[in-house]
């Protein structure tokens, strides 16, 4: 799967991810573009809560990831990659005048 989003933005969501999973075993995931939240990280739905306030803080209130997931379909949901997200953010950042 091809994304086309700054990899900056990229190590700043791989960042809040591991903020909000505090566990050892996520410091030294490798976690990139292509990182499925179900198949590779196996997040809990608390866990993309927790995601969730820490990109707002991060990117600004813009970035409503809650919202944004609520549009989607299950099946969407669970192929669900670190690219979407960093698609999401980078989009929603340009919609509101901030800077990608």
């Amino acid at each position: 799967m091809s994304f086309n989003v700054d990899p900056a933005i990229i190590r700043e969501i791989t960042a809040v991810i591991r903020e909000a999973v505090a566990e050892d075993w996520i410091q030294q995931f490798e976690i990139g573009a292509d990182t499925s939240f179900n198949a590779d990280l196996e997040l809990e739905s608390i866990e993309f809560v927790t995601i969730a306030a820490g990109l707002q803080q991060h990117f600004g209130v813009q970035v409503d990831l809650i919202g944004w997931l609520s549009t989607k379909a299950f099946d969407e949901l669970i192929a669900l990659r670190v690219g979407n997200i960093g698609e999401f953010v980078a989009n929603t950042r340009v919609a509101g005048g901030g800077q990608s």
